[in-house]
């Protein structure tokens, strides 16, 4: 319902919003704008187990920056960027959605800087969520946990495979609170040096990470079906120095929103067109939208109807969570 309701109260091209929402035989309706290309994860899944092209990558970053950018502007954090939450229409409009995630920075008519709430969805979130967030102590988190999130969203399109998804939940927090250099795999993604010598501050709240097996399992089977990176592959530097950004370890040292649309591996977004929009996405092709029902044939339900069962499983499954 959350989403929904900030489906309604957004007006921006690069966050998904809800064009009609209303109820239908005890249902709740919410039409949406068609992406024709799905999620950047369905993408990942379907066309590029490898990793994306860093032109591609540019143009799906730079359209989640704008969103971001807005989100924080008017009072939000995110706190779901990934890839299964960036969806792409056949015009080339990249859109984030995930609104459900969403968190009000405002309290009593005034911002706060920090907060201190974990998301309802936290064990399917668990890799992209930025120490901060997890560590949940009296510091809190804001908006520069959103830029942590893009630097995981860049190193899941680059590499084709979710930084920590192979890790259980309580060894990615100790990575993360010990802070990652790169994800990226032409670099060693993860310093699993001397754990030992770490030591976790403890404020009294426990996160729950790590207490039970279903968390991490919960949080591997939402990225293990994607095929791996078989090798490492060289990327360029300004994509290193991006991704380098936005995993600082300290959020004031994490940029912006606005200044990281600025930023020099962005320069290559401005000169695209429409026609080279496609030739980036090649091999994928956008999803055709389906016959129109003439009016005789549409099946009428009652509230009480059981729903249709279909035993056979989708081959084609979007993950909205």
């Amino acid at each position: 319902m959350n989403e929904v309701l900030l489906s309604r109260l957004f007006r921006h091209p690069n966050l998904l919003t809800s064009r009609l929402v209303f109820s239908s035989c005890c249902e709740l309706w919410v039409l949406s704008p068609l992406m024709s290309y799905g999620s950047a994860d369905s993408l990942l899944r379907a066309y590029f187990p490898d990793g994306m092209s860093e032109s591609l990558i540019a143009y799906l970053l730079y359209g989640v920056l704008k969103g971001l950018e807005y989100l924080h502007h008017m009072g939000y954090v995110h706190r779901g960027v990934k890839a299964s939450h960036v969806l792409l229409s056949a015009e080339g409009r990249v859109c984030l959605s995930g609104l459900q995630s969403v968190y009000s920075l405002m309290k009593d008519g005034k911002r706060m800087r920090v907060v201190y709430d974990m998301p309802q969805h936290s064990p399917s979130l668990l890799p992209w969520l930025s120490p901060e967030l997890l560590r949940q102590d009296l510091h809190g988190y804001g908006v520069k946990s959103d830029i942590y999130s893009l630097g995981i969203l860049a190193c899941e399109l680059v590499t084709g495979r979710v930084p920590f998804q192979d890790m259980p939940p309580t060894l990615m927090l100790l990575q993360k609170l010990r802070g990652s250099h790169s994800c990226l795999l032409d670099v060693s993604p993860y310093p699993l040096g001397d754990l030992g010598a770490l030591k976790v501050s403890r404020s009294g709240v426990d996160s729950g990470i790590g207490e039970s097996v279903a968390t991490g399992s919960l949080t591997r089977t939402a990225t293990a079906e994607r095929p791996q990176s078989p090798a490492p592959k060289n990327h360029s530097a300004t994509l290193h120095n991006l991704v380098e950004l936005c995993l600082q370890q300290q959020p004031d040292s994490r940029p912006s929103a606005s200044a990281l649309r600025t930023h020099p591996f962005f320069r290559q977004v401005k000169k695209h067109t429409r026609d080279s929009f496609l030739s980036l996405m090649y091999p994928a092709v956008p999803m055709s939208c389906p016959p129109d029902t003439p009016p005789s044939e549409t099946p009428t339900k009652t509230c009480n109807s059981p729903s249709p069962t279909n035993n056979e499983p989708e081959d084609e499954m979007w993950d909205f969570s």
